[in-house]
């Protein structure tokens, strides 16, 4: 089921959509880095494309890490 997060980045509320399965694994991911899960995001958020989605990057991110590409 996708679900709506908000999170503050650059001391902006935003917010995204994604399955609850996506956001368990970038939570599991941000444990293992020793980072926030807003820090991920945020980290995320820097490194998209302007323009582009951060539901879509947040998604493709954690595609990239599971498939060990990141």
């Amino acid at each position: 089921m996708v679900r709506k997060y908000s999170v503050t980045l650059h001391g902006h509320r935003t917010s995204f959509s994604l399955e609850e399965e996506f956001f368990a694994a970038l939570k599991q991911i941000a444990e293992a880095r020793g980072q926030s899960i807003a820090g991920l995001i945020a980290e995320v958020d820097e490194g998209r494309g302007e323009g582009a989605n951060l539901s879509s990057a947040l998604r493709v991110f954690v595609l990239l890490t599971v498939r060990g590409d990141i």
